[in-house]
C-alpha cells in the first residue's frame, strides 16, 4: 500500500535517480533565485504531494555542511510537464527534517 495520500505529503524517503534528475533540471532556476553558483548539487532525501501535478520537496547537498530544502512543483504531462522552483531555503544541515514551506 502506498504511503501516498493525495492533498497529504509522503514521509521522507531516500532521494533516487528521478529526485537527482529534478534536481539537474531546477539548479539553474535555484541559482539565480540565491545568487549562488553550486559546483555540488546533490539530492539527499525528499518528500512528495500529489495534487494536480507532484509537490517535491527536496534536500540539496551543497557542498561542505550546507544544504537547501526545494520546493518544487512538476506539472502534468498534458500542462506542459515543466518542473517549476517555488521556493528555496538556505542555511539548512543534513539533520534538519523536510517541513513543508
Amino acid at each position: 500500500m502506498s504511503d501516498v495520500i493525495c492533498g497529504g505529503w509522503s514521509k521522507t524517503k531516500k532521494a533516487d535517480e528521478q529526485t537527482q534528475k529534478i534536481c539537474e533540471n531546477v539548479k539553474n532556476q535555484v541559482e539565480k533565485e540565491t545568487q549562488k553558483n553550486y559546483a555540488e548539487f546533490h539530492a539527499v532525501e525528499y518528500r512528495r504531494q500529489v495534487v494536480a501535478g507532484i509537490n517535491y520537496l527536496i534536500k540539496v547537498h551543497v557542498g561542505g555542511t550546507n544544504y537547501l530544502h526545494l520546493m518544487v512543483f512538476h506539472e502534468l504531462p498534458c500542462n506542459g510537464g515543466q518542473e517549476v522552483v517555488t521556493g528555496v531555503q538556505e542555511h539548512h544541515h543534513k539533520d534538519d527534517p523536510l517541513v513543508p514551506f
